[in-house]
């Protein structure tokens, strides 16, 4: 009985099955045209690049239909779809970088290929399986090893690979060496053609430039750090009883180190284009980024703490006013120092009004205004925060000054009256008992000195 019972749940429950293949085919295509769709929407430019693949397959293609450039190439013609393939990347420098390094090591194989072939040829058929096997280790050992260099992996990884497989192929081939030689004109001649074909499109159709996201992606990041920096001020003092903040997340920032190596190795096989010249120091844009990542490392505690309390601080009123000027100063001139980032635009140099008020602070904490207070458990946090914030600000010179050598190096624009015309408040704190409001062009100004 028990025996049946199971057959029947069995046949019920593949019935059900089979009956809820159309409805789950249906929601997984409507799952997938979402999904689809949500990726064209947050970034056409994919949507584009996929297009442009397309076009350029299409164009490679017409080696098999047109007579005249089959016979040209025969069955070599598959190494410029194949090219096409493999080297066609999202952003310009990416497609380029992998183009020059697939043509280059090609080239450069088959030729020592070739060579090798030939020396290994002419010794006898004794010798010749044993010189073409120690030519093939011999460079194989080479080539790898010369993979670990940091600058080779960054920039020729993929070239050396095409070099290890082309000599070996060239190589240990068995042709004769004028079949060697047109074989190797012939895949080096596809190769170029299918390189070519996807330079030309990438760089003519809605070109892709690694070195701008780059660019905006500094940008970026040094505004988000100073939009959580404005809002810390008001959220740690201030903040209902209870309420835990909901402030913008920081990992992106702290995770975006490989994401801005990337690209500035992608940046480096760029031309010239827009407001980048040819050279452009991307190298001081690593530096920028890696600066304010470990200024985001110091504000990441800030976080946690905010997270993790339902109370506000608490401080005697002097010392919430200087802490959250700090704060909130810091943040106005991360998103200023963004700016002019992203509008290439040269900082102007003045006296440093957050390193004041920096040390005002510290002494502030030094006097007597903790003589009353007995419960060491709302000291420490108070302490914490304000010796963060004093380490931010200096994080956030460093980064200004940062920006200077590059405004430099890149020959920024000088600010025209407009820009300069930009202000809002920053604070300079003399003493203790004092607290000035100054107007001030921008917070760059009171950062670089």
């Amino acid at each position: 009985m028990e025996i049946e019972t199971e057959r029947v749940g069995f046949f019920v429950n593949g019935w059900q099955w089979f009956k809820g293949i159309p409805l789950n085919a249906g929601a997984a295509v409507v799952g997938f045209a979402e999904q689809a769709r949500k990726i064209a929407s947050d970034d056409p430019r994919k949507l584009i690049h996929s297009l442009k693949v397309g076009l350029a397959l299409s164009l490679v293609s017409l080696f098999y239909y047109f007579q005249p450039l089959y016979s040209s190439f025969g069955v070599s013609a598959m190494w410029a779809v194949m090219t096409v393939v493999v080297v066609f990347e999202f952003s310009v420098g990416a497609t380029l970088g992998k183009g020059v390094n697939r043509g280059l090591a090609t080239l450069a194989a088959g030729a020592l290929g070739l060579g090798a072939h030939h020396l290994a040829t002419v010794t006898g058929k004794t010798w010749e399986p044993i010189l073409i096997g120690l030519f093939v280790f011999v460079q194989a050992v080479a080539s790898t090893f010369i993979r670990f260099f940091p600058r080779v992996k960054a920039r020729y990884d993929y070239g050396v690979l095409i070099f290890i497989l082309t000599f070996c192929l060239v190589s240990i081939s068995g042709l004769r060496t004028d079949e060697i030689v047109d074989f190797a004109q012939k895949r080096f001649s596809t190769i170029v053609i299918g390189a070519t074909t996807c330079v030309v499109i990438s760089i003519l159709v809605y070109p892709v430039w690694a070195g701008e996201d780059l660019h905006n992606l500094v940008a970026k990041n040094m505004d988000k750090l100073g939009n959580f920096l404005e809002a810390f001020g008001d959220e740690c003092f201030t903040r209902p009883e209870g309420v835990r903040p909901a402030l913008v997340g920081l990992q992106p920032i702290l995770d975006s180190k490989s994401s801005e190596e990337t690209l500035a190795n992608f940046a480096r096989w760029e031309p010239g284009h827009g407001k980048f010249m040819y050279r452009h120091p991307w190298k001081q844009y690593l530096k920028i980024a890696s600066l304010t990542r470990h200024c985001a490392y110091r504000v990441e505690p800030l976080n946690a703490y905010l997270q993790s309390q339902t109370q506000n601080l608490q401080a005697p009123q002097e010392i919430q006013e200087i802490i959250s000027r700090m704060s909130t100063e810091s943040g106005k001139a991360l998103k200023e120092l963004a700016w002019t980032v992203q509008t290439m635009t040269r900082p102007d140099s003045h006296e440093s009004n957050l390193r004041i008020a920096s040390k005002n602070l510290h002494s502030l904490l030094k006097s007597d205004f903790w003589e009353e207070q007995t419960d060491i458990s709302l000291v420490i946090p108070v302490a914490a925060v304000a010796s963060l914030l004093s380490d931010i600000v200096s994080c956030v010179e460093a980064i200004a000054e940062a920006i200077d050598e590059l405004s430099s190096l890149a020959h920024f624009k000088q600010p025209d009256d407009k820009d300069k015309a930009s202000s809002h408040f920053s604070v300079v704190v003399d003493d203790h008992d004092q607290v000035k409001q100054e107007s001030k062009s921008s917070a760059v100004e009171i950062l670089v000195v």
